[in-house]
């Protein structure tokens, strides 16, 4: 193990102890204050929950990197890690979204004003050169101007933040996806050797390990349950659209002739020619699920923020399965996409691979559906 496998590993374990800290004082803080999540006909859960085991994550994940990060630069005595107009952005948006996400929690907030604050946060990257500037052939387009990549970058983190929000809604299933993607996207950035994010996303990894474990295995009748709520998922919505962006941006200035490489099931490939596939591949479940509802609702002329119960979790558990068979699935679903895609990168383009995962997420959804309807048949 080297020395940046070491500040990896030792990011993981400062921030999963510390979550494992303070997430017992949140659930103390939330007794005293009442701020419990309180169900309804649209939530599964039974009993009054409380709600803010988001606010472990930012803390958790920038005290443990920045512990390891400056334990770096004394270990290895490399120069002093500056902070670029990028970092800035993304530190100042993220308290944005922190903020609101806390604030929603505690006194509650309009999903429009919410939007409103994610639109703002947004667009401070891109305002920092920080933008989605290729499509690498999707649809046939390739290099886009700033005029276009400026909205399409804030859409896409709105959309993102929104999407691991909406699906925020049985035990450990937004934790678990957001897992699932900080383990590509470390292994991306490890690639092309940009190391500080891994050490970022290991920080964000160990502080969510440690909320899953009371989020799934807490009982609620001991008060040791407690969901992330908007701080947490609006939090982790917005990091992982920020990774996203930041490893499919095309920048050959950093990566000539996409000289670094990505290892995928064996076959090599040049970083250029498979980041954007495979960073949104990391998140198609949340993603895929919220453009599926948001059709669903436009066809039965329903309004797009009205909530309902056709997120996919709420269709596995109409199907007969309770909430930690539900979230396996999920995940499940999640890990197929990936093996599928990278199968296929190699030899087809981001246009077809697209293509094939909609027409997989289809049938997969009407499987679910007819299911559903032999069950109330």
């Amino acid at each position: 193990m080297n020395t940046i496998q070491l500040i990896i590993s030792g990011t993981f374990i400062i921030s999963m102890l510390t979550g494992f800290c303070v997430i017992p004082a949140i659930l103390n803080f939330c007794r005293k204050k009442k701020l419990y999540d309180i169900p309804d006909e649209r939530k599964v859960h039974h009993a009054a929950i409380p709600r803010l085991g988001g606010v472990s994550f930012l803390p958790s994940m920038l005290l443990a990197a920045i512990i390891m990060l400056l334990a770096y630069e004394s270990i290895a005595g490399v120069q002093k890690i500056t902070l670029n107009y990028w970092t800035v952005s993304c530190i100042i948006s993220l308290f944005i979204i922190y903020t609101i996400g806390i604030i929603d929690d505690v006194v509650g907030l309009g999903a429009k004003t919410k939007f409103v604050f994610q639109l703002i946060a947004a667009s401070l990257l891109p305002l920092s050169g920080l933008y989605i500037n290729n499509l690498y052939g999707f649809l046939g387009i390739y290099e886009i101007p700033f005029y276009i990549g400026f909205p399409l970058t804030v859409l896409c983190i709105a959309f993102v933040d929104n999407a691991m929000n909406l699906i925020d809604g049985i035990d450990g299933l937004s934790a678990g996806l957001s897992v699932i993607a900080l383990c590509g996207f470390m292994y991306g950035f490890y690639c092309i050797e940009t190391y500080v994010y891994c050490v970022i996303i290991a920080g964000l990894m160990g502080v969510l390990l440690a909320y899953m474990y009371y989020n799934i295995f807490g009982k609620a009748e001991k008060g040791l349950k407690i969901f992330m709520g908007d701080s947490g998922s609006l939090t982790l919505g917005f990091m992982l659209s920020f990774f996203l962006i930041k490893l499919s941006m095309n920048r050959p200035d950093l990566i000539p002739d996409g000289k670094f490489h990505l290892s995928i099931f064996g076959n090599e490939m040049t970083y250029d020619s498979v980041c954007m596939v495979y960073a949104y591949t990391l998140l198609i479940v949340p993603t895929f699920d919220v453009f599926r509802v948001i059709f669903v609702r436009l066809y039965h002329h329903t309004p797009i923020f009205n909530p309902d119960k056709r997120h996919i979790h709420h269709k596995f558990l109409a199907a007969g399965l309770n909430q930690h068979q539900a979230l396996l699935c999920i995940l499940g679903i999640q890990i197929l996409f990936i093996a599928v895609n990278g199968i296929m990168m190699p030899h087809f383009g981001i246009t077809t691979i697209v293509c094939c995962d909609i027409i997989i997420f289809v049938v997969i959804n009407m499987a679910i559906t007819r299911i559903i309807n032999r069950r109330r048949a």
